[in-house]
């Protein structure tokens, strides 16, 4: 295939599928259903450090102070934004995709956190009272959420473009209407799962829970633990942002479950104090892999900002310095460029995938704490993040070791850049002083 017909596959037909994958409108709902719940997460992650800050002394002072456990008592915000993750989530999913198709948004998700509910097996505690136990409401139920929200919202939306809905006249105020429209299609919805749990109940599955986790929740999530899963997905993301598209929204709007799922299974071991069961979490690949942003572009920033010697990129630098710190690298990505540019393709791919090999080697032979299931926000600068992640000055350390690799891997790509750059100035710097010299 020749050169200009590979430019032409890649415009022509790769960029196009990889646009369309990720605007869709499933894609996106799971993308921003996820991400609705990050907030809560993040509030949840403060309280879980106040409670369990990793110094000896401060824990024995949270454990035996005035005789009571004050870890627990601080944890209960934690046990109302951290762990309800799947609840958000249901929620979050089904709001987006039912805007997506200009229905009624509340009455979707209120449907689907409805049939939700209703496929999580209930407790019963010693006097028949029935309870919801609050690890469905968390991780063990965020794959459940991810179905439901998908799939019961798409025939609610079916059942709503179909007229199957109560009309109310124009006089009524909209939230009634709304209400009422989603009467049929919510009892149909209901009634539906309702005999699906009673079939699934018959069965050695004994709940539909159990069901998604054997088909779907388990074989990815024994996938995404492992290094080999991690490098896939990782390849992914940096293969995508060569072709301008944004690779970290489209893997994780599939694999975000995986990886929120395992941080918080991490973090319900920390608070057991039992040994951390993932490596791969969404802090691996947040605070220690897309170091700078994707393709772990902070050893690159700093090599721009103060090595640079054409006069294009010492001003460049000085622009993507101070985001690249809180990892935000578009003007990297766009300004050396990265996008399209097949010079650097190599560096942006393999910076980060060397990252993971590291994370993954140093974490589960126990080198590096792994992450604890803290939810740090990703634009935490490193080696702050590091240590907040992993509660121990080891995830600092090896923030920095990961940059300093990467700034070897960029090291000769960029130099050779940078001289090609000098060039073009100094020639164009030579033509214009030839036609200056001319017209004198």
């Amino acid at each position: 295939m020749s050169e200009n017909n590979k430019s032409s596959f890649v415009n022509d037909r790769l960029i196009p599928l990889f646009g369309k994958i990720a605007g869709s409108r499933h894609l996106i709902a799971l993308r921003d259903g996820m991400t609705l719940a990050v907030p809560m997460i993040i509030i949840g992650s403060v309280f879980m450090i106040i409670a369990q800050f990793p110094i000896a002394g401060y824990q024995s002072f949270m454990l035996k102070t005035f005789g009571k456990n004050w870890a627990t008592i601080v944890q209960y915000p934690t046990n109302a934004s951290f762990h309800v993750m799947g609840l958000i989530a249901v929620i979050g999913i089904a709001y987006n995709l039912a805007k997506s198709y200009k229905v009624d948004p509340i009455s979707a998700s209120i449907v689907s956190m409805s049939a939700w509910l209703l496929t999580i097996p209930l407790n019963t505690d010693k006097a028949g009272a029935l309870w919801v136990p609050l690890t469905q409401l968390d991780s063990a139920g965020l794959f459940t959420a991810l179905i439901v929200g998908l799939f019961v919202t798409d025939f609610y939306v079916f059942m709503v473009h179909r007229n199957w809905t109560i009309k109310m006249p124009d006089s009524v105020p909209p939230a009634v209407s709304n209400s009422f429209s989603a009467l049929v299609p919510g009892f149909i919805i209901l009634v539906l799962v309702w005999i699906l749990r009673l079939l699934v109940e018959a069965t050695p599955m004994q709940s539909i829970p159990n069901v998604i986790s054997f088909v779907l929740a388990k074989p990815l999530g024994l996938l995404s633990n492992t290094l080999p899963g991690a490098l896939v997905a990782e390849f992914v993301i940096c293969l995508l942002w060569i072709f301008g598209i944004h690779g970290a929204n489209v893997v994780s709007g599939v694999m975000s479950a995986v990886w929120y799922a395992a941080m918080s299974q991490n973090a319900a071991a920390h608070a057991a104090g039992k040994a951390l069961p993932n490596v791969v979490t969404q802090q691996f690949f947040d605070n220690f892999i897309h170091m700078g942003g994707s393709g772990a572009t902070l050893g690159l920033a700093f090599m721009i900002a103060f090595f640079a010697k054409s006069a294009e990129f010492k001003t460049l630098g000085k622009l993507v310095i101070g985001p690249a710190i809180f990892n935000i690298n578009e003007p990297i990505v766009f300004g050396l460029p990265i996008v399209m540019n097949y010079r650097m393709a190599i560096p942006f791919i393999a910076a980060p995938l060397a990252n993971v090999v590291t994370t993954y080697f140093a974490m589960s032979t126990g080198l590096v704490a792994k992450t604890m299931g803290v939810m740090v926000p990703w634009t935490t600068p490193p080696i702050i993040s590091g240590y907040l992640a992993t509660g121990h000055i080891s995830g600092a350390v090896l923030q920095v070791v990961n940059i300093v690799i990467d700034g070897a891997i960029y090291y000769f790509f960029f130099k050779a850049l940078d001289r090609d750059k000098v060039k073009e100035e100094k020639s164009f710097e030579a033509k214009e002083a030839a036609g200056q010299t001319a017209e004198i």
